[in-house]
């Protein structure tokens, strides 16, 4: 898919009886209060920052159980600006992922640093502890656990490692606002969490933002700097930033929304085991949600050795399905060949790429339209 393809994703999902997701269904869901806000910053007459981010910032660093946050412009932007927060820089090397949006790795090397790659689990699809040790070098400075399809990563023996080699633990959060691990809610357990408000997000903005979570007051006043070119409240630099602030339409967007993002995550649950027994039975492996987590399925992914036909069947039910993600970043042009790899590759990662499918999954979809994904996929195998 060419990146002009995935920008407009969305439309192309919209055209399909059944679309993959729907930030339009979303927003006439809460129409009323999105509206409101939106006319309440344009009255206000702040339109860069203000008390709309600074409410929204508190407001979700809340829902997350505490810690401070920083609006930022996207959640690549997020993971850029906590790496440099961090004093990541040229040199340096992080350890991360091949199986994630494109996104993670490109922040690592917007900083200078150089992108340490590791395997995932075959059963749930995120880092694999067992990887880690071996791909720490003296050059490491930090880990991002990427939190991929709304399922956590095993962040306890994760954790255990970056405090054994004296890691910084950034959780990429992007595909999990609201999950949790053990108890703890997703981006409150590492040294700093990165969510992206995408529209398609769990939490979606009309638009783009991101937000940056950490409980260490340096690494926020840094960050809050790193986002407006280094500035500080005097606008002395004390660094070279960037400019990536939260719009304050959409921070007020995203307050309208916060309020309902567990309901509408236990919504997606329902749908997900939905799917479950629906698909029982079929040559498919449905999602298995990790023991002492809050799966919140940002999608719900299957894997099917047929993967491909199995679309095209999709697609000739008027259903729209996806692959997150065809082709791991290390086999991408532009990342391949400036990203480490293990001497033996990335086998399992390499192994489910060809065989992941995310079916539609949205709170609005409704259990009619879940059923006729079921039937679709079932009527596949039964011809």
């Amino acid at each position: 898919m060419s990146p002009k393809s995935q920008l407009f994703l969305d439309d192309a999902m919209s055209s399909a009886a059944i679309p993959l997701a729907s930030p339009l269904a979303q927003y006439r869901a809460y129409k009323a209060p999105i509206r409101n806000a939106i006319d309440r910053v344009l009255e206000s007459g702040v339109y860069i920052l203000g008390g709309e981010v600074e409410s929204f910032e508190h407001e979700f660093a809340e829902f997350c159980g505490g810690g401070e946050a920083v609006g930022v412009a996207s959640g690549t932007d997020a993971l850029i600006l906590a790496l440099k927060a961090l004093g990541v820089g040229p040199g340096d090397e992080i350890i991360t992922v091949a199986h994630t949006a494109v996104a993670t790795v490109a922040a690592i090397l917007a900083t200078g640093a150089t992108p340490v790659l590791v395997d995932i689990d075959e059963l749930y699809m995120t880092l694999d502890p067992a990887a880690l040790d071996a791909s720490v070098t003296p050059r490491s400075k930090a880990l991002i656990a990427v939190h991929l399809y709304g399922q956590a990563a095993d962040l306890d023996p994760i954790r255990a490692c970056a405090r054994r080699h004296g890691l910084a633990l950034i959780e990429d959060c992007a595909q999990a606002a609201g999950g949790r691990y053990r108890g703890r809610r997703l981006g409150s357990i590492g040294d700093i969490g990165c969510f992206s408000f995408y529209p398609t997000k769990n939490l979606g903005a009309i638009g783009d933002g991101g937000m940056i979570l950490t409980g260490e007051r340096k690494i926020a006043a840094c960050a809050r700097r790193l986002r407006q070119y280094g500035w500080d409240d005097a606008r002395q630099t004390h660094e070279a930033g960037l400019n990536s602030r939260l719009d304050p339409l959409q921070a007020a967007i995203l307050r309208a929304k916060l309020p309902h993002l567990d309901a509408d995550n236990a919504r997606r649950a329902v749908i997900a085991r939905r799917y479950q027994r629906g698909l029982h039975g079929l040559p498919v492996t449905t999602v298995k949600e990790r023991s002492g987590t809050e799966h919140v399925y940002h999608l719900y992914v299957i894997t099917c050795t047929q993967r491909d036909d199995l679309m095209n069947h999709l697609s000739g039910c008027q259903i729209s399905s996806a692959i997150h993600y065809r082709v791991p970043v290390h086999k991408q042009r532009g990342y391949a060949e400036r990203a480490i790899v293990p001497r033996g590759g990335l086998p399992i990662t390499e192994r489910v790429c060809w065989k992941i499918l995310s079916l539609p999954l949205y709170p609005e979809l409704s259990d009619a339209d879940v059923d006729k994904v079921i039937a679709a996929v079932c009527g596949y195998f039964s011809r």
